[in-house]
């Protein structure tokens, strides 16, 4: 009977990941990090919608930028996660934990033209960005320079796929204008 009672108390048992953040830091850090990574996650599987139901004479193009973009997104998943856990906080444990947190937009549509999913990966990927900041000036606020590094990494990365979006969402010009 032991081995069921031992076998039940770690069940139950408390994640303690030892830590040196105050109790407030790891509650903030922690909750905004597992916001950012509900936010990877959704973008990541925006991103490969799009890659999926690409169309048009940019196709082979825009499903090979696309696809490298969502590798690269979902590449960060695992760190966010792990900086959490190291921190002393729990993550994500859900696909409905992922969809009561992500402030990336579902897109549901039967049809989306190449050049409006590039449009909108472009604002997803600068809005992530964005909230990168954001979450990096509370890690310099709590002294988290660990999370705070991979941060500013992940902040260019995002970049990078805005711009690249960017470009390939402009209209050639006319040799003429």
């Amino acid at each position: 009977m032991s081995d069921k009672s031992d076998a039940r108390s770690r069940r139950t048992a408390a994640l303690a990941t030892p830590a040196n953040f105050q109790s407030n830091a790891i509650t903030a850090l922690s909750g905004a990090l597992n916001m950012l990574l509900a936010d990877i996650y959704a973008l990541y599987l925006k991103t490969k919608n799009f890659h999926w139901h690409m169309s048009g004479p940019h196709f082979r193009d825009y499903h090979l930028l696309l696809d490298e973009q969502a590798d690269q997104i979902f590449a960060i998943s695992d760190p966010i996660a792990e900086r959490v856990r190291k921190i002393g906080g729990t993550t994500i444990r859900s696909i409905g934990q992922i969809s009561r947190l992500q402030r990336v937009l579902d897109n549901d549509a039967e049809y989306v033209t190449p050049l409006d999913m590039l449009a909108e990966l472009r604002d997803d990927n600068r809005d992530l960005a964005g909230r990168m900041r954001e979450t990096h000036e509370l890690c310099e606020e709590h002294g988290d320079i660990a999370t705070a590094s991979l941060l500013e990494v992940w902040v260019d990365e995002a970049e990078r796929r805005s711009w690249f979006l960017f470009e390939a969402c402009r209209r050639t010009e006319s040799a003429g204008s």
